[in-house]
């Protein structure tokens, strides 16, 4: 929205934490790893999860979800929302609303990707989210390995600033810093986290089946803004319009190449004037098409 935990300090004293996990039983997420966070003294404990990373337009959406010691087991059928078909998703979502002690869902525009970067702009997102909460939850567990939630530490170094004259995105102030734990595939371990990408995933969705009313020409109702072939088709023909992330390598724009993948990211925010980001997990990226 666990072994091996190393603790670490970013420039705001928050902690942050790296965790190795073992995947569950069949896949279903459990509250096993939220209930000993909670056990190790935080009264509220969050799962946060993105989606939109890696389309080519629109927003990028980070979902949270709130537990505390005394939600129940989440609701039957909730995991990663790649994992499930759309109509699914939607199911779940009041019953998601109704379990969780708290929820949102916060967004970054593509202007914003533009401007700042994917990395600022996830965190843009992250602490939208957060500042809608009724109380900021104590620990936020993160899927992938890299904590973009925390702000860099002051001033910003090459690693939190991406090339082509990005500015320093503005700083989203919340009532207190939530320490982070970074999780690989804590979507799928995590019920807080799977829970979270399923809220994102719909209000994403949504949002772009609404924007594609305007723009008819790009597919969204049905490709939601990723690299799909009839995407990329008709971004060739007619150009971008201002929900396209204009800084990505987009199809017949001058780029390398007119192919764009599957798992599309920015690929100027993982290069730095010091060489590739190592702070930056790709694998996390959300770009594959969605039916």
């Amino acid at each position: 929205m666990t072994a091996g935990t190393t603790p670490r300090r970013r420039g705001t004293g928050t902690a942050s934490r790296k965790v190795k996990v073992t995947l569950p039983a069949r896949g279903v997420p459990t509250l096993r790893e939220e209930r000993r966070l909670l056990r190790d003294g935080h009264l509220l404990v969050a799962g946060m999860d993105e989606v939109g990373r890696g389309a080519l337009a629109g927003p990028v959406s980070v979902g949270v979800v709130v537990v505390d010691a005394q939600v129940r087991t989440a609701p039957t059928g909730v995991k990663d929302s790649k994992l499930l078909a759309p109509a699914v998703r939607e199911a779940l979502v009041p019953k998601v609303r109704r379990w969780a002690l708290a929820h949102a869902v916060g967004h970054a525009e593509p202007e914003e990707v533009d401007r700042y970067g994917i990395i600022a702009a996830l965190r843009l997102a992250g602490r939208r989210a957060l500042a809608q909460l009724p109380a900021v939850p104590s620990c936020v567990i993160l899927d992938g390995s890299h904590d973009w939630l925390t702000p860099p530490a002051a001033p910003p170094t090459l690693f939190d600033l991406d090339l082509l004259g990005r500015e320093v995105a503005p700083d989203v102030a919340l009532a207190a810093e939530p320490a982070v734990v970074t999780m690989v595939k804590a979507d799928l371990r995590c019920a807080a986290v799977a829970a979270a990408s399923v809220l994102a995933k719909v209000e994403r969705d949504a949002m772009m089946v609404a924007r594609a009313a305007d723009h008819p020409e790009y597919g969204w109702e049905g490709n939601k803004g990723y690299s799909a072939p009839e995407h990329g088709a008709a971004i060739r023909r007619f150009g971008p319009c201002a929900q396209h992330r204009r800084s990505w390598s987009l199809p017949g724009q001058g780029g390398e190449s007119d192919d764009v993948p599957s798992g599309a990211v920015d690929l100027t925010a993982a290069v730095t004037d010091a060489g590739p980001r190592a702070d930056l997990d790709l694998a996390g990226a959300d770009g594959l098409p969605v039916p």
